[in-house]
């Protein structure tokens, strides 16, 4: 019997890299093996320079359904649950604590899980046939770790009717809530994902890592602590090599040349 791997990774010479996850017979669900497999990719691109953006896919009709019932069902134990929920949320915390920004790209339904995995990208790039749903609560379980993602993309409101209702809204009512940032027809979403990280990618690494820290880091903090973090990572990137590249290409009117420090 052939071993699939639960995720496929893709490098481009670019800069790109692709992490597809591949159950798709069982609709991408995060079972225990999937996640042990994402952290485990997550953990290298961390460690690669080489990397630049990520892109988050999934395999099959669906982007992901969230965690495998199946699973949960058979390993009916509360230790079992607690070890389940905390390497979900370690996948999700390291996809923010990430070097290099992390798009979704959302071909089909993302639910529960699935949906908390949109949300925890930097951005997302939709489809207009996905369909986005916490829809833990219809089976009787609330979606409470998806509504910790959910809550700081939608307004309150907003992410309280989806955990309570479990029902889906479309791309388009995702766009306009927060949770993904373009939603294009099916057939131009590859093209729609490369165009927005070729113009990460063009950027200076440098400021790209820096800034992306900085940015979840603020969010945590009282507007006075903000600023003043803000402020010194400024100073800090500043003084990099790549600013004053940046200026003498911007002030010569040509195009820069990054050397990543």
């Amino acid at each position: 019997m052939t071993n699939i791997p639960y995720v496929l990774r893709q490098d481009r010479p670019d800069g790109l890299t692709t992490l597809t996850l591949n159950r798709a017979s069982q609709f991408n669900a995060l079972s225990k093996e999937m996640l042990a497999a994402l952290q485990t990719e997550l953990d290298a691109i961390g460690r690669d320079p080489k990397v630049r953006v990520v892109v988050m896919a999934g395999d099959g009709k669906a982007f992901c359904a969230g965690h495998d019932l199946k699973e949960m069902r058979a390993n009916h134990d509360k230790a079992f649950m607690q070890a389940l929920f905390k390497a979900c949320t370690k996948v999700m915390m390291t996809v923010t604590k990430l070097p290099q920004p992390v798009i979704a790209r959302v071909h089909g339904i993302a639910t529960a899980a699935g949906c908390q995995l949109v949300s925890m990208c930097d951005l997302a790039v939709a489809a207009d046939v996905a369909k986005f749903a916490v829809s833990g609560i219809n089976v009787g379980l609330f979606c409470a770790t998806p509504g910790v993602g959910l809550s700081r993309n939608l307004g309150r409101k907003q992410a309280m009717e989806m955990l309570l209702t479990g029902e889906f809204i479309s791309a388009a009512e995702a766009k306009e809530r927060g949770l993904v940032n373009r939603v294009v027809p099916l057939e131009q979403l590859d093209a729609e994902v490369d165009k927005l990280a070729a113009s990460i990618i063009a950027k200076t690494p440098v400021a790209v890592a820096a800034g992306k820290q900085m940015f979840y880091r603020q969010l945590e903090m009282g507007l006075e602590s903000a600023y003043q973090l803000a402020g010194e990572v400024m100073a800090c990137n500043a003084m990099a090599e790549d600013v004053a590249e940046g200026i003498d290409a911007f002030i010569a009117k040509r195009p820069a040349v990054w050397k990543g420090c």
